[in-house]
Formats: C-alpha cells, sequence, structure tokens
C-alpha cells in the first residue's frame, strides 16, 4: 500500500489543496502499478470527500457556512455556488466532486442536505476514478 499516495489523495479533498495528481504521475513514472496506483489514490480522495460530507451531516447549516467552512477553507460564496449546483442538478451534481473549487463545498453541501450515503459515495466514486484514470491513461500514453 502506498501511504504516501493515499493521504496525499485524502488530504488533497479535505483540508490542504491538490498535489495527489502530480504524486500519482511521478509514481507512475518510477514504475508503479498503474491499476494499483489509481483504485489508492481513488480511495483516499473519496474518504477525503466523505469526511467532508459527514462534517456537512452531523452539523447545522449557520455553523458549517460560518465556522467549518472557514476551517474547511470555503468562502461563503463556494458554498452558496455548490448549493446552486447541487440544487439545479441534484444528485448527478456528485460526479463533479472532483473539480478544484466547487468540489469541496459540493461534498459539504451534500452533507448539510442530507444526500443518501449510498448515492454520495457511488457518485462521487465515479466521478474521482474517472478523473484519476484519465490522469493515469494520460501519464501512460
Amino acid at each position: 500500500m502506498d501511504w504516501t499516495l493515499f493521504f496525499s489523495a485524502l488530504l488533497s479533498s479535505t483540508l490542504l489543496p491538490g498535489g495527489s495528481e502530480a504524486l500519482l504521475i511521478y509514481k507512475l513514472s518510477e514504475g508503479g502499478d498503474p491499476i494499483l496506483l489509481l483504485i489508492i489514490a481513488t480511495s483516499g480522495n473519496v474518504l477525503g470527500s466523505l469526511i467532508t460530507y459527514g462534517i456537512g451531516r452531523l452539523g447545522n447549516e449557520a455553523m458549517h457556512r460560518h465556522v467549518i467552512g472557514q476551517w474547511l477553507r470555503m468562502s461563503d460564496d463556494q458554498i452558496i455556488r455548490a448549493e446552486h449546483w447541487f440544487s439545479r442538478y441534484g444528485q448527478l451534481s456528485l460526479l463533479f466532486a472532483w473539480l478544484p473549487i466547487i468540489g469541496d463545498p459540493l461534498c459539504l453541501v451534500a452533507g448539510l442536505l442530507r444526500s443518501p450515503l449510498i448515492w454520495f459515495l457511488l457518485l462521487v466514486t465515479i466521478g474521482k476514478a474517472a478523473r484519476y484514470g484519465a490522469l493515469v491513461w494520460l501519464s501512460l500514453a
């Protein structure tokens, strides 16, 4: 298990800005198993999103917008934008949880709005695996 990649992917989907993509590409260039690295990066990134979802699910909206939003480095504008995406596109917006700026707030909003966990996990995993899969494919091409 490549714990460095796992924790890089996990942290980049919660508190810290990205870095897992560059590390994944580096590990691939060093001859790492593409499928294993894809699974590790996706697992860490999904777990990070699940933590953000859980934070949203456990609290109330007012606290999250001001206290938790600041702790997760999300502006009120980012959270409002994510709420707009979620209300406009519903659960399917979670396919885009990998996007910079909007992805983490989408996960928080999904928790705040009590999105069903199974749909959250399924859609977030599909989107994040597709993103990492594209990076793996492009790196090996």
